[in-house]
């Protein structure tokens, strides 16, 4: 039976959206893999399964997976493209839209321009929550990579958005080897359930540049959750302010956070690309 497809994106993070509120969808991960292949399949970075609510104080639980397979719990770019998607397919024609996703209950507003501003949640440091292989919580983690040169260390902020994230900051985002170093720091030992991690050059106080390697995906032309996570470093760090403008490889987020216990606010677009129809 063919199943109905949206292809999305956010800022050039792609999307497979699928519409399992009209449409019965049970997903295998070699089912998620072909979906998300760019030769044989559709292509995309992660796939967004739209749900009915399961419980009565939300609208509707989504899912997210990656291109390999794996399910994880948050995805800024993907929140705003969810959004955009139940508008659009007349699933609800509500501007303030409350969803439950792996990692906890997300809030989604849409504005009057057509930009979608996400309440992300606050961040979460604990090193046993995020995970992190640490003795205690610290601002800044020294990391070494198997294979690196003896003594070479690499100095790092980690911090969960619903998923984990491993920021660094540098000098020119643009010379970062970041197929090399992504992966190599995704797999390290402490962090038990891999990590996304984020390359950051800070401009100025409001202003920064950020490439991300996501676990399961590679290097995506941007990544909500990774832009939050990086400015939610960088104020830790003390070298940003409260709102911030992020400038990934596929465009612009804003991003908000007032620091301790207060939610991180992420504002930008979201894309249809085109319909269509896939037999499984």
């Amino acid at each position: 039976m063919p199943l109905a497809f949206t292809k999305m994106h956010g800022l050039g993070n792609d999307f497979v959206v699928i519409d399992a509120v009209r449409q019965d969808v049970s997903l295998s991960t070699d089912q998620v893999r072909f979906l998300a292949h760019r030769r044989f399949g559709i292509g995309c970075d992660q796939l967004l399964l739209v749900e009915p609510a399961g419980r009565p104080d939300v609208d509707f639980r989504y899912r997210i997976f990656n291109a390999d397979g794996s399910e994880v719990g948050q995805c800024g770019n993907g929140a705003r493209c969810f959004a955009q998607f139940v508008r659009e397919q007349g699933l609800t024609d509500k501007d303030t839209i409350v969803v439950e996703t792996a990692s906890g209950v997300i809030t989604l507003y849409v504005e009057p321009d057509g930009q979608i501003r996400v309440n992300m949640g606050a961040p979460c440091f604990a090193p046993a929550q995020i995970p992190f292989r640490a003795e205690q919580e610290e601002d800044r983690y020294g990391l070494e990579l198997p294979g690196a040169e003896a003594g070479q260390a690499y100095t790092l902020g980690v911090v969960s958005m619903g998923n984990p994230h491993a920021v660094l900051q540098v000098q020119d985002v643009a010379a970062v080897p970041v197929g090399e170093l992504g992966p190599a720091m995704e797999n390290h030992p402490r962090f038990p359930e891999r990590v996304n991690v984020g390359f950051m050059q800070v401009m100025d106080r409001t202003r920064i540049r950020l490439r991300v390697h996501e676990r399961g995906a590679g290097e995506t032309l941007a990544c909500g959750t990774g832009a939050c996570a990086a400015v939610v470093v960088g104020r830790r760090w003390e070298l940003l302010d409260e709102q911030v403008q992020v400038e990934l490889p596929g465009g612009a987020l804003t991003i908000r956070w007032a620091g301790a216990d207060e939610p991180v606010w992420m504002i930008g677009p979201a894309t249809t690309v085109f319909e269509g129809k896939i037999t499984l």
